[in-house]
């Protein structure tokens, strides 16, 4: 697995963005596992501008606090997998010649001088060997990911500031990939849109591994932020109008003095609309960028359009989004159901965290769940 950092004792996950973190730690139950520590929590604005810190002080202490504060069960580890920011991350796949082990190592070093727009003794650099899903190769597909050393140092020395040992330091669209796709096999290509706070990710995955991946400047508080505006509402009544009524339908809503301000029947798609159509036209970019450029799939068909599309994130929580995009992109487009490889189906009882909630601890879980693989 691609890693920057490797220990083997127990350990939980950490989802940084600009705006928050969340925190998950599974206890295995059987088979499956338990959500048995979580948290999110808000973190200031300048702490972390696109990816890069620039109070480490500040962020150490957000951190720390949130540790000794989460709901559930103490947490009993310092060890943490943590997320990268994706904006700052290098991925690429590319074709290796059949070789030794030992070999493979140098090798994939040399040839990623011409992918990686940093020198190499600039970045971290890992990879991971792609199986495929059907094997006739006379080559070998490996995944790459390099970091520029510049922002990951940051993030260790703030992890150590917390009082914390990295264990795993991970790009977020791996555990998203981790969370929301079954056994970590796609028979057939799919594109995952993480419709997150600060912004939007767009990853292709295939087979047993990502592909592509890459970030849209939409995110779930611009839509909070639409709503408020075209409404004359705060931000805490435009999030409960996404989320509890959605795209359509005539609703009241309680405003705080106590009087309630009826929304005629359309008026949110009427106001999200031309912010979706966007967000719909961008996707489709991608749809198209990859049917004309994947050539090397090696899946059991050889399919190489793209089966549907699949919706995480806090944004994914407005009710109406996947039937909009489906009806533009021409593609089913669904829900991610971020508890697909850690709860046993049917359920046999609910887990703590709320489906909506957990859209957007997506990242958290799958760092969480690759913890309980090591």
């Amino acid at each position: 697995m691609l890693e920057f950092l490797t220990l083997k004792p127990e350990s939980f996950g950490l989802d940084i963005t600009d705006s928050s973190l969340k925190i998950a730690k599974f206890k295995k139950k059987g088979r499956f596992l338990r959500l048995t520590s979580y948290l999110r929590e808000e973190i200031k604005p300048g702490i972390i501008e696109e990816g890069e810190i620039k109070d480490e002080e500040s962020l150490a202490k957000v951190i720390k606090d949130s540790v000794k504060n989460v709901k559930g069960e103490r947490l009993k580890t310092n060890y943490v997998i943590a997320s990268l920011p994706e904006e700052k991350a290098f991925l690429e796949v590319i074709q290796m010649p059949k070789m030794k082990e030992e070999e493979l190592k140098e090798a994939v070093y040399f040839e990623a001088e011409n992918y990686i727009p940093l020198p190499i003794d600039q970045v971290y650099l890992d990879f991971q060997i792609v199986p495929p899903v059907y094997d006739h190769l006379d080559h070998l597909d490996i995944l790459i990911a390099a970091f520029p050393k510049k922002t990951v140092d940051p993030y260790v020395t703030v992890f150590k500031k917390a009082g914390l040992q990295p264990k795993v330091l991970e790009i977020e669209s791996l555990a998203i990939c981790r969370a929301i796709i079954k056994n970590g096999l796609s028979p057939f290509p799919l594109l995952v849109v993480d419709l997150g706070a600060n912004r939007t990710s767009i990853i292709i995955f295939s087979g047993y591994s990502l592909k592509f991946s890459s970030l849209l400047p939409v995110s779930s508080q611009q839509l909070s932020l639409i709503i408020s505006q075209g409404l004359k509402i705060n931000f805490e009544e435009a999030e409960l109008l996404k989320t509890k009524y959605g795209l359509g339908g005539k609703y009241k809503l309680k405003i705080k003095d106590g009087v309630e301000k009826e929304i005629e029947p359309g008026k949110l798609f009427e106001i999200l609309s031309p912010y979706l159509e966007n967000l719909s036209s961008q996707i489709k970019k991608y749809l198209d960028y990859y049917q004309t450029h994947i050539i090397h799939e090696h899946l059991t068909a050889n399919i190489k359009v793209i089966d549907r599309i699949i919706l995480c994130g806090g944004g994914a929580n407005l009710k109406g989004i996947a039937d909009f995009l489906s009806l533009r992109l021409k593609i089913p487009v669904e829900l991610a159901n971020p508890w697909i490889n850690i709860l046993e189906e049917p359920l046999k009882e609910l887990p703590v965290l709320s489906y909506e909630e957990s859209l957007t601890y997506t990242t958290a879980l799958g760092l969480a769940l690759r913890g309980t693989k090591e």
